[in-house]
């Protein structure tokens, strides 16, 4: 897969993240830091580890996602240390030394276990540790996992430098390609868990590998906001789908999501009129937006398709306002994305900490900032017929307002999903996800 040139950007990456790690270990008196990748978490009563996934905070200065057990030692002013666990183990396979772009900004030494590491862990001053919490208290650390130094490093992560956009287009245009294969696994009357085979086959990976585990919901389930089935038989009949599913590059993360009708022309118009709210909100995103805006922006013009469409009478206005937007629209418009798919910051009010509030009703949103150049946000509206909301609906003031005939007339097309990544810029934003689809053709 063609990437841009991460040897020549990963250099200026470094320097950006020593950087702001330096003025919050200055900021909080510590004169060095610790990272650990993580450790292997075992099966209760078991005898095999989950699968591995190395920490965010480790993964921003290394990409090594598979190796538990390295901890890479951070001193201002010197080059990073890179303690590689390369242990002597005939029950698996030892990862190799890596050698790649970023390699060569770190003095990696190989260590055999936790005990090699420790010796080599800087003595004296105050050192503050970032990892798994257990197992390190008697390392000799000014601090294990201390919460103001990481809100500090979590708060600038949602500015990203141009080795992470390099990345997070590489994760976009992988998971493209995978959608595109699962949309023709749809077409061609595939089981969900077809589909997701099919999407996992076009770009070599486990399911392990990817960022979370897909969501493929075909009809009802789509309604099912993280629907975690997979149904090994397909269905009687094939009305819709919706998949959320994305792709790692280098430990960076996509998150798409894309609805589709297989042959009703109604349930087709409506995907469409989503997409088009979907385009609209995309437009307005730019540096200086505040992102609790938009959300309720995208509750207005939901609330406007819902009344085109037939299914409320209530107008936009007042669809948002008495709560009945809600009904068909119960998550946040989108978050944060990055070395995490829901990325951490999402809320912070500054790098002390505090939370920007969500409006009032809206308690899921996930995303409170002002948006700034540098920032990669997923845009996700969705539209939903949910049988346990619609039955609060039917019960309650807003019974009178839902033309009932038309609801059970969608209800067995579950939903409808539309989700794009895109990086914001001083005059809008670059979709990471349209032009990844572009390049498809």
């Amino acid at each position: 897969m063609q990437t841009e040139a991460l040897d020549e950007l990963y250099p200026s990456h470094l320097a950006s993240v020593s950087a702001d790690t330096a003025a919050a270990l200055d900021k909080e008196g510590y004169d060095g830091l610790v990272l650990h990748s993580g450790g292997l978490r075992m099966v209760e009563f078991d005898d095999y580890p989950y699968p591995f996934k190395a920490h965010a905070a480790f993964r921003l200065w290394a990409p090594l996602d598979g190796t538990p057990d390295c901890f890479i030692v951070i001193r201002p002013g010197r080059r990073p240390r890179l303690l590689f666990n390369s242990p002597d183990d005939y029950w698996h396979k030892p990862t190799p030394l890596p050698d790649s772009w970023w390699t060569g900004a770190f003095d990696i030494e190989p260590i055999r276990d936790r005990a090699g590491a420790r010796a080599g862990i800087p003595k004296g001053g105050r050192v503050a540790f970032i990892g798994d919490p257990d197992g390190f208290a008697d390392w000799g650390f000014a601090a294990v996992n201390p919460a103001p130094l990481i809100t500090r490093l979590d708060f600038v992560r949602a500015r990203k430098t141009a080795y992470e956009l390099a990345c997070l287009r590489a994760a976009n245009r992988l998971g493209a390609r995978a959608h595109a294969a699962a949309a023709r696994a749809f077409e061609a009357r595939e089981s969900e868990y077809g589909i997701a085979l099919a999407y996992m086959a076009s770009i070599a990976v486990r399911e392990q590998e990817l960022p979370y585990n897909p969501i493929v919901a075909l009809n009802a389930g789509g309604a099912v906001l993280h629907y975690q089935v997979l149904e090994r038989r397909p269905p009687a009949e094939h009305r819709s789908l919706l998949i959320d599913a994305g792709a790692t590059f280098a430990g960076y993360a996509s998150d798409i999501t894309r609805t589709y009708s297989f042959r009703d022309p109604d349930f087709a118009t409506l995907v469409g009129r989503m997409d088009e709210v979907q385009q609209a909100l995309c437009a307005g995103v730019r540096a200086g937006v505040d992102w609790r805006d938009l959300h309720l922006t995208a509750h207005r013009l939901i609330a406007e398709l819902l009344h085109d469409s037939g299914v409320i009478t209530l107008d936009a206005e007042a669809a948002v306002e008495t709560g009945l937007s809600g009904v068909f629209l119960p998550h946040g418009l989108g978050h944060l994305l990055g070395l995490q798919v829901h990325d951490v910051g999402g809320t912070l009010a500054s790098p002390e900490g505090g939370d920007i509030p969500r409006p009032p009703g809206h308690p899921s949103l996930r995303l409170t900032r002002v948006l700034e150049e540098g920032y990669v946000v997923t845009m996700e509206p969705g539209l939903y017929f949910i049988d346990s909301l619609l039955a609060a609906a039917k019960a309650g003031s807003h019974a009178r307002h839902i033309d009932w005939a038309r609801v059970a007339q969608f209800t067995p097309f579950g939903g409808i999903r539309i989700e794009d990544n895109l990086a914001v810029t001083a005059a809008g934003c670059e979709n990471l996800t349209r032009e990844a689809f572009r390049t498809l053709s």
